[in-house]
């Protein structure tokens, strides 16, 4: 457990995403359902709040408030969903589109840039049309979150294909998914889904990962916006790998 909460803890502070990809892979084989999808949640937003300082320079309010307006309008809608579609072969739908786009973008060398239809300004400043394009983005991350727990792959490829540079996307889809994930925490708590047991885990859980971060945070700090967009497209590969592979045999 401790493995698994320093492994994602180091992730999340270098990449300011993918706790729970990490961490998952190691607790899956000692932890239950019940505990780990709490834990991923807590995990994810401890390594938001001790990561984000990293990129306090780019934070803009007024960036990110559209996709978190529409990632709160989106999560109600996901959980919705989950009375009509069938969450594996969602979360099998979002891993083979991973894994087709994000090595062919790995393999150009260079990810497209979304200008079509929004390049224009307005006083100096971004037009509505941006604005509403990333609240769309936002809604269906947050589609995605109440569906399938995945809130963090629509904004962090759209914030990549949006051609900011490595800080400004982390600031906005990191924002957007610390947000998310407190919602989420609170949800759990109001409901009372964190129970005695979950409760100790997470003492577990909290300090392990501290110090790998914050080792994580410090290392970003020496990635170019080259190698930082690799590395996003690397961890959403393997993101997508292991909801193929989680997938597959219960749909069999």
């Amino acid at each position: 457990m401790v493995l698994g909460a320093a492994a994602g803890g180091f992730v999340s502070g270098l990449a300011g995403f993918a706790f729970g990809l990490v961490s998952l892979g190691i607790w899956v084989w000692s932890i239950g359902p019940a505990s780990a999808g709490p834990m991923v949640v807590f995990g994810s937003l401890l390594g938001q709040a001790l990561s984000l300082r990293t990129v306090r320079h780019s934070l803009d309010l007024s960036r990110t408030l559209p996709f978190i307006a529409g990632g709160l309008l989106g999560v109600p809608a996901g959980v919705l969903l989950l009375h009509h579609i069938d969450p594996r072969g969602f979360k099998l739908t979002v891993g083979l589109i991973l894994l087709v786009w994000c090595p062919a973008m790995l393999a150009a060398g260079n990810l497209p840039r979304v200008t079509v239809g929004f390049n224009f300004m307005v006083a100096g400043r971004e037009s509505a049309g941006w604005r509403w394009a990333d609240a769309a983005v936002g809604w269906i991350g947050g589609v995605m979150g109440g569906l399938g727990g995945l809130t963090g792959p629509a904004p962090v490829l759209w914030c990549a294909l949006r051609g900011w540079d490595r800080d400004v996307q982390r600031a906005v889809f990191q924002s957007f998914n610390l947000v998310m994930q407190t919602v989420t925490m609170v949800t759990y708590l109001a409901t009372g889904t964190i129970d005695g047991t979950t409760v100790r885990l997470l003492a577990i859980v909290a300090p392990a990962m501290v110090v790998p971060t914050l080792i994580g945070a410090r290392l970003y700090r020496r990635f170019s916006d080259a190698a930082f967009r690799r590395l996003i497209l690397i961890l959403l590969t393997a993101s997508g790998a292991v909801l193929v592979a989680s997938t597959l045999p219960h749909l069999w």
